[in-house]
């Protein structure tokens, strides 16, 4: 499905999350459909709080991403349409495979949607 819509992965600088997607790129990421965005973390190795958009959506892990498919696409699809860009809060990771990534890719474009994945730790 055509779509400008695009996901941000948001994750600690230099974590473990961000070398396994330099080392492992996904194809959305290839493909510009998926921004990886390093940042800066808090001391405690853990991002610090959401700046801007609405968070629609928290787990614990991105295993719940591929696990609970339905329920992402209904919180992207069923945000305010002013809500901005929409984030989903990741608490801890190791990685971010390709099949967890593809539902936040394909919600999203269903929805015209911008999506932020903020992952906000190492796991």
């Amino acid at each position: 499905m055509a779509s400008d819509s695009v996901v941000i992965v948001q994750l600690p600088r230099g974590g473990a999350v961000d070398w396994y997607l330099r080392t492992y790129p996904p194809s959305g990421v290839a493909s510009g459909r998926v921004v990886v965005e390093p940042v800066t973390a808090e001391p405690d190795g853990r991002l610090g709080p959401v700046e801007a958009g609405e968070v629609v959506m928290s787990v614990l892990s991105p295993e719940a991403l591929a696990r609970d498919q339905q329920e992402v696409r209904d919180v992207i699809q069923q945000a305010p349409d002013d809500a901005g860009p929409l984030v989903i809060i990741v608490e801890a990771a190791e990685e971010l495979r390709e099949d967890e990534l593809a539902v936040v890719v394909d919600a999203a474009a269903r929805a015209r949607r911008d999506v932020v994945v903020r992952v906000m730790a190492d796991a």
